[in-house]
């Protein structure tokens, strides 16, 4: 990407972002970022909306289990 075309999309976005956080999205500017992206590749935006908003409804995963922590694996082991 030439210079003039970086600058032009840098601009772009941030004048998406600071219209995002007057609205009070909540979208950090990196997943807004993607967002863009995505409806530039023909994505529905109403529908990556949607998405979004589901995503923020559904509770958070439960965090991966500490490495330090050993695990037990309840599969049958077939070894002597």
């Amino acid at each position: 990407m030439d210079p003039e075309a970086a600058r032009t999309a840098r601009e772009s976005l941030d004048l998406a972002f600071h219209m995002s956080n007057i609205l009070d999205t909540g979208l950090d500017r990196h997943t807004l970022s993607v967002l863009i992206a995505l409806c530039d590749l023909g994505l529905n935006p109403e529908s990556l909306a949607a998405v979004v908003k589901e995503l923020r409804t559904e509770p958070p995963l439960p965090p991966p289990p500490s490495s330090a922590t050993p695990t037990t694996s309840t599969a049958p082991s077939f070894l002597p």
